[in-house]
C-alpha cells in the first residue's frame, strides 16, 4: 500500500510542479506572485476543449494550438495589464493579478458556462502491473511530459540567448538593461513561458477533475504550496517541492484521512515558513531599503 500511495503521489506531484516552476519563473523574473496564474490555465485548457470537442480536431494539434493560445495569452496580459505599472510598487502588479483571476474566472463562466464537462483523455487502455503496483497509462504520460517540460525549460535557460537573457534580468534587471538586454521582451517571454507551464497542468489535470472555472484554485494552492517548499527563487526546488508535496498528501490521505488531504497543504506552508522561509532550495536574499 505504501508504494502504490507513493507512485500515485508522484503522479499528482508532476502536475503541481509543472504548474509551479511557472509561478517561480515569473518570480525569478519580475519578483511578483502571479495570482492569476490558475486561471490562466483554466481558460487556455477551455481553449483546448473547444478544439478538440467541438471542432473536432487531433488529440495533438488541440493541444499545440491550446499552448499556442497561452503563450500570447501570456504576452497579452504582461503588455496590457502590466507594464503600464511596471514601475509602480509592486504590490500593484500582484493586486493587478488579483484582478485578472477574477475576470477570467467570471469572462470564463460565461464563454463556456459553470457546469463541470468531462474533458478527454489522450490515452486510453488497461493499466500497467508492476508486481503489486498498478501504474495507470495517465500517470506514464503525467511524468513523460513533466520530465519533457522541465528538460526543455533547462535547455532554454542554459543554451540559448533567450535564456541567458532571462537569467540576467533575473539577476539584475537594471545591469542587464544597460548591458543591452531588451528586458520588456524578457518580461513578456517570461509570461508567456510561463502561462504555457500552466496550460499543460490544466490540460493534465482536466480529464481527472473535469473541465470547470474553478477546476484549477486547488492545482494552484498546491503549485504556490509545491513553491514555498522547494524555494521560491529555485527553479529544480519548484520540482522537488511538487513531487514531495504530492507524495506527502498522498500518504496523508491514505493513511490518515482524504478529508486532511486539501488542509495538509496549508499546514505544510505554514511549517515550511517558520523552520526555513526560504525553502529547501532556495537561497535567501538581503535587499537594502
Amino acid at each position: 500500500m505504501f508504494a502504490q500511495q507513493v507512485v500515485s503521489g508522484l503522479s499528482a506531484g508532476c502536475l503541481y510542479a509543472v504548474a509551479a516552476l511557472g509561478l517561480v519563473l515569473i518570480y525569478r523574473t519580475m519578483d511578483i506572485v502571479n495570482f492569476a496564474h490558475g486561471e490562466m490555465a483554466m481558460v487556455s485548457t477551455f481553449v483546448a476543449y473547444t478544439l478538440l470537442v467541438r471542432l473536432k480536431l487531433p488529440y495533438p494539434l488541440a493541444a499545440l494550438g491550446a499552448l499556442a493560445f497561452a503563450f500570447v495569452l501570456g504576452v497579452v496580459v504582461e503588455r496590457i495589464f502590466l507594464r503600464p505599472i511596471q514601475n509602480g510598487p509592486l504590490i500593484s502588479m500582484m493586486i493587478m493579478t488579483l484582478g485578472l483571476l477574477m475576470v477570467l474566472s467570471g469572462t470564463a463562466g460565461w464563454v463556456w458556462g459553470h457546469d463541470p464537462v468531462s474533458f478527454p483523455r489522450a490515452v486510453s487502455g488497461r493499466p500497467f502491473f508492476v508486481g503489486d503496483l498498478i501504474i495507470t497509462r495517465d500517470s506514464l504520460l503525467v511524468l513523460g511530459v513533466t520530465v519533457f517540460m522541465a528538460l526543455v525549460l533547462y535547455l532554454v535557460l542554459r543554451f540559448t540567448l533567450a535564456g541567458v537573457a532571462i537569467r540576467a534580468t533575473s539577476q539584475n534587471a537594471r545591469a542587464a538593461r544597460l548591458m543591452g538586454v531588451p528586458v520588456p521582451k524578457v518580461y513578456a517571454l517570461t509570461w508567456g513561458i510561463s502561462a504555457v507551464l500552466g496550460a499543460v497542468a490544466g490540460i493534465l489535470v482536466a480529464p481527472t477533475a473535469f473541465l470547470s472555472p474553478t477546476m484549477m484554485s486547488e492545482v494552484q494552492i498546491k503549485a504556490f504550496t509545491a513553491a514555498v517548499l522547494g524555494g521560491f527563487n529555485s527553479l529544480p526546488g519548484a520540482v522537488v517541492g511538487g513531487l514531495l508535496l504530492g507524495v506527502l498528501e498522498n500518504l496523508v490521505a491514505g493513511y490518515i484521512s482524504t478529508q486532511l488531504k486539501s488542509t495538509f497543504a496549508f499546514a505544510l506552508i505554514m511549517v515550511v515558513l517558520f523552520i526555513k522561509p526560504s525553502g529547501l532550495m532556495g537561497s535567501v536574499q538581503r535587499r537594502k531599503v
